[in-house]
């Protein structure tokens, strides 16, 4: 399949570009290179493999190569609450009126890939499950550009929406503002962490199931087509503190609950993944295997040029 794929040098794109290959898909990635990181140079010497240096919001100059693609993977955006309010034009222009004009350019005949998020559901009561079919209550601008391009994706008759859990893991362009990718790298350095609101809930994702949940739906997208899937940990609906539990398993640190502030960012959920469980989808690393993976990952990279803000 011919796949054009935005934001391919991101956090996940990076990632996703190399699984996409070793199915043997045409992949071509689009990125402006933002973060300055050469993430994609192990898969130029793939006959398979190509890069566009420019803004995904140039579709006039991306006509062609939207055109002549059998599936479209709209990565492409700022991603994360902190970073989109301090960009807040960016932000509508890539996250939200980008896709809008990207739909309008893509036939019957083409597949659309779309990573949402499950941040949507906002914050819930504390034994309410959250499905594909609950009610969306986003808190962040980044969460409500994602909801309304969602509901927008839904008017085409060819696509799958991932609405992702709070990604986690090693990758070629690192991102130290995720939680649990966070959590690791303070344990490590600074050997304490100040939780705000530290019972709130989120569920959790590695960044390489994420990448293989794509592939999945590529492969398995007959049964899938026209459908939004939680994708996350069945297992990994955990407050901060349940989180930073689990690191101390690893790395010897303090934690203090700090109860006069509040978390700018208000996300309090549980979710559940069963409908793609139910299709044959099963993720393959745990939350552990993250942790693990982190506190040998950071021992050789500078890991504080990794960040999104």
């Amino acid at each position: 399949m011919k796949i054009l794929l935005s934001g391919g040098a991101g956090y996940l794109g990076s990632v996703l570009s190399g699984y996409l290959l070793e199915e043997n898909h045409q992949v071509t990635v689009v990125d402006n290179f933002l973060y300055e990181s050469n993430t994609l140079a192990s898969y130029c010497n793939n006959k398979n493999f190509k890069i566009i240096n420019k803004d995904c919001r140039d579709l006039d100059g991306l006509e062609r190569e939207i055109k002549n693609s059998d599936i479209i993977i709209p990565l492409a955006a700022l991603v994360g609450a902190p970073l989109c309010k301090d960009r807040k034009e960016d932000a509508e222009s890539i996250n939200y009126k980008h896709n809008l004009k990207l739909f309008k350019k893509i036939s019957k005949n083409q597949i659309v890939l779309m990573p949402t998020t499950n941040s949507a559901y906002g914050h819930g009561g504390e034994s309410e499950i959250f499905t594909e079919d609950s009610e969306l209550k986003p808190i962040s601008l980044y969460a409500k550009h994602k909801v309304e391009v969602e509901k927008e994706l839904t008017n085409l008759n060819n696509f799958i929406s991932l609405r992702l859990a709070t990604v986690f893991g090693m990758s070629p362009r690192m991102r130290l503002d995720l939680l649990v990718n966070n959590f690791v790298y303070r344990a490590i350095n600074d050997k304490f962490i100040v939780l705000f609101e530290g019972n709130f809930k989120r569920n959790y994702i590695h960044v390489r199931d994420v990448a293989r949940a794509f592939v999945y739906c590529i492969n398995n997208y007959k049964k899938m087509k026209n459908q939004i899937f939680n994708l996350g940990l069945e297992d990994a609906n955990l407050s901060k503190k349940e989180l930073c539990e689990k690191i101390k398993k690893y790395i010897n640190f303090f934690y203090h609950e700090d109860n006069f502030q509040k978390d700018e960012d208000q996300r309090n959920y549980i979710v559940s993944n069963k409908k793609i469980l139910d299709t044959g989808y099963n993720p393959k690393f745990s939350l552990d295997d993250g942790i693990k993976e982190l506190i040998e990952g950071y021992k050789g990279i500078n890991i504080k040029s990794f960040r999104n803000y």
